[in-house]
């Protein structure tokens, strides 16, 4: 036992070690990160600003993109630094940090995407109750709940992930903290424990998704029985984005739950990582602004009047 180092500190592999392939690697992802932060932003403002969006439905798409900017901010920042700066080093601490951060983000957004199958399924089976039912202050509770479950489940998952010291390897292949690769070197007792967090977790998780599955049958069963074609594609269009959020957020989770935990690093396994961590909040925000009517048109009345601005001052500069 005396032997044995116990590390404080981990080493991220690059793909190549080409300090040209990784400063592209870097602005790749800084490019990523840019773009999701501004697809993002412009959700929430143009939430925020424009009063015909303040309703429930706008106010949990808000809550989305804001758990978005979070999500990918906790990865990328840091990978991008590495990656131009040639370094590969993190700290067990900003490593536990990037888990559990991440952890809670994906969590939340989890139980918000069931909130938001909830208030459609209100909104169009039963629009005559839906002011009644989905109460400013219901909104508030469930955005809170969905917070208090993250931040319970987050502690839960990294602690039992960090409980134990390293002693096996301080390598991770991969650019950041990835939780199959921290327990690829974690002890037998941290893996029998995660494994117990993770067929719990999983078996919720399959409850939400049940949960979110027969929302949307009835949503979709409701709106086929609508005749007119207006009321109809109306609300398809408030639908559809949450729907293909909900697909991407699916398939992102099974690429990562499912995915093959590499021995060295890979473009495949970048690829993938790339896909899970940084895909959704880059995709999310251009889903809403090309389904969504209202974000769409409100969006454009922000660009217009941007414009206008912009005409006004260089004219009043010549």
């Amino acid at each position: 036992m005396d032997n044995l180092t116990i590390f404080t500190e981990f080493l991220l592999m690059d793909v190549t070690a080409s300090r040209e392939l990784q400063v592209l690697q870097g602005v790749l992802f800084l490019v990523i990160y840019l773009g999701a932060l501004t697809g993002n932003f412009l959700t929430v403002t143009v939430i925020v600003t424009y009063t015909r969006l303040h309703s429930p439905m706008y106010f949990f798409i808000s809550n989305v993109a804001l758990l978005d900017l979070g999500s990918i901010s906790v990865v990328v920042p840091k990978a991008v630094v590495n990656s131009m700066a040639g370094r590969k080093t993190i700290s067990l601490t900003e490593c536990a940090a990037q888990i559990f951060l991440y952890a809670i983000f994906e969590a939340v957004e989890i139980a918000l995407l069931v909130v938001m199958s909830y208030d459609r399924y209100v909104a169009i089976c039963h629009p005559l109750h839906y002011g009644l039912i989905i109460t400013p202050s219901l909104c508030s509770q469930a955005t809170a709940g969905s917070w208090a479950s993250g931040l319970v489940y987050s502690a839960v998952h990294t602690g039992a992930l960090f409980r134990l010291p390293f002693t096996k390897t301080n390598v991770i292949q991969q650019c950041f903290c990835d939780v199959p690769q921290i327990l690829r070197i974690s002890s037998p007792e941290v893996k029998f424990s995660e494994f117990v967090i993770l067929a719990l977790s999983v078996s919720l998780i399959l409850v939400c998704f049940a949960f979110m599955f027969v929302s949307y049958i009835n949503i979709f069963s409701t709106v086929l029985k609508i005749h007119s074609g207006e009321a109809r594609n109306k609300a398809i269009s408030t639908c559809t984005p949450q729907l293909a959020i909900l697909f991407l957020f699916l398939i992102s989770g099974t690429v990562a739950a499912l995915g093959p935990i590499p021995n060295k690093p890979s473009i495949e396994n970048l690829l993938t990582a790339m896909f899970y961590s940084m895909v959704p909040p880059f995709v999310n925000p251009i889903i809403y602004c090309l389904r969504n009517r209202e974000i769409n048109a409100a969006l454009r009345r922000m660009f217009n009047r941007f414009s206008e601005m912009l005409s006004k001052i260089f004219k009043a500069k010549s």
